[in-house]
């Protein structure tokens, strides 16, 4: 999709001279002692200045292309330079459920495209969009409406993070009756229990979940399908079933000394740090103590989230170890830059090979060793080679894997002629989102593996319009197991 820009009244040959303006952080000495949102984001005045920078390129549009959603950037920029901050709201909305959290999260692909990164610097697309996501919610104006004709066809959604709740609200606008299951206790998926608080206040996230609920979205929640309920039974109730369980099990490093206390997996240690106690299970409400020297083992988005969360719970040193070098570590630059501000300490070329415990079984040291670059492997990275005789030992007071995700399992295992692959991902296709079981369909990070919020949205789109294809007697294809 892209927008006629070409009958707006601008002098491009003035904005292109126009500076960035700074959104606003709460101060670095503040912040890294709560998990308060660090954000403060743009005002109105601010936020309308930044917004006035947008050329309004004529078609092709390199914001809405970079865009997975396809999100109409120009139009929702023009809209928010004349003030309308509503009107903005509900441009990024009409192709993402998920604007404030979006705005919030998101690596900005879009920015990655404008033309004005070359000079001074990009749009801030990302913090414009969380804030008058903000503003719109405040008045009211990102309410789901519902037809009031409903089609009596009933559809359960396995999952309640971003992909889940996608599909939610594009069936629930359609007239579809909707039900979710989620197996944590309340619903928000990865958006709760994977994102800390200082990036994502979890109060966002519960603003959609009313949404939802408002719209007449049923939220069964504390129930694990393949455990509490089989998708064969769920198949008998409903008349199609989406699965969108995202990538929530960590992977281990199977090496000597994992199994000791104070070696985290990072989902435990981020959910147990950051997530209100009353949205926990029992076992889970002891917030960790981190002791002096952290060592956060991985370099994604998750060990930088990890290295963060340690500074706030009071270490005195949060080190993450990555066997590459930083030209190849995944995830957000950005992010990566602010922990460093932060104090997280970053090193590379190195890797654990055993955990060492002390009497009480405690982990309390790790034999770490150098790596080099070799060849690149399937992933278009140089492979990490250890270098012999270079290991020595780290004292350490805890440890967290960040080291990736995989789906849960349990799904596959226990659903009949539902093919998966390598890790657990669901086999499906990735513009319809078939499976290859009649009236299953899956999208997000359960199909593609660990991926970003706004991919998911993206393929979950593509999922709802089949189901709703499917529900009003179109001919679907399944996929084949082939």
């Amino acid at each position: 999709m892209t927008t006629n820009t070409d009958n707006r009244p601008i002098d491009r040959k003035f904005r292109v001279h126009m500076l960035p303006v700074e959104y606003d952080k709460r101060p670095i000495d503040e912040r890294v002692r709560d998990f308060a949102e660090v954000l403060i984001g743009y005002n109105e005045e601010t936020a309308t200045l930044e917004s006035a920078r947008c050329m309004q390129c004529p078609d092709p549009q390199p914001c809405i292309s970079r865009c997975p959603a396809g999100n109409d950037v120009p139009q929702a920029l023009w809209l928010a330079s004349q003030g309308d901050f509503i009107g903005a709201a509900q441009v990024f909305a009409a192709t993402s459920p998920l604007p404030e959290v979006c705005g919030r999260v998101c690596p900005n692909l879009c920015q990655h495209g404008c033309v004005m990164e070359r000079r001074y610097g990009a749009i801030s697309v990302g913090k414009l969009e969380a804030f008058v996501a903000d503003q719109a919610r405040a008045a009211g104006a990102l309410r789901i409406r519902v037809p009031d004709e409903k089609t009596g066809k009933r559809v359960a959604i396995v999952g309640s993070g971003p992909a889940g709740i996608t599909v939610a609200e594009d069936l629930v606008k359609r007239g579809h009756s909707v039900t979710i299951f989620e197996a944590w206790p309340v619903a928000g998926g990865v958006l709760v229990y994977g994102i800390p608080n200082f990036k994502l206040d979890k109060r966002v996230v519960m603003n959609k979940i009313r949404d939802l609920e408002e719209a007449g979205v049923r939220i069964i929640t504390d129930t694990r399908v393949g455990e509490h309920i089989t998708v064969d039974e769920l198949m008998q109730k409903y008349d199609a079933l989406f699965l969108g369980t995202g990538a929530g099990v960590t992977a281990n490093m199977d090496i000597p000394g994992e199994d000791l206390k104070g070696v985290y997996m990072s989902t435990n240690w981020l959910v147990r740090a950051n997530v209100p106690t009353e949205f926990l299970p029992p076992s889970m409400r002891s917030v960790p103590e981190a002791g002096r020297r952290v060592a956060i083992i991985g370099g994604g988005d998750t060990a930088v989230d990890c290295a963060r969360t340690a500074i706030r719970l009071g270490a005195d040193e949060a080190t993450i170890v990555y066997r590459r070098t930083e030209a190849e570590m995944p995830g957000n630059a950005a992010e990566r830059g602010v922990s460093i501000q932060e104090g997280v300490n970053i090193r590379y070329l190195e890797a654990p090979v055993e955990f060492i415990g002390d009497e009480s079984g405690h982990v309390r040291a790790m034999k770490v060793i150098r790596m080099k670059l070799g060849e690149p492997d399937a992933s278009g990275r140089r492979r990490p080679v250890p270098m012999e005789g270079s290991e020595y030992v780290q004292e350490v007071d805890n440890v967290v894997l960040a080291i990736g995700y995989w789906p849960d399992p349990l799904i596959g295992k226990t659903t009949e002629n539902l093919a998966t692959h390598k890790w657990g991902l669901i086999l499906a296709d990735e513009q319809t989102g078939a499976t290859t079981r009649p009236g299953v369909y899956a999208a997000g990070d359960n199909v593609h593996g660990p991926d970003l919020v706004i991919t998911a949205i993206a393929s979950a789109h593509k999922a709802a319009d089949t189901i709703h294809a499917y529900l009003c007697g179109e001919s679907v294809p399944v996929l084949s197991k082939t």
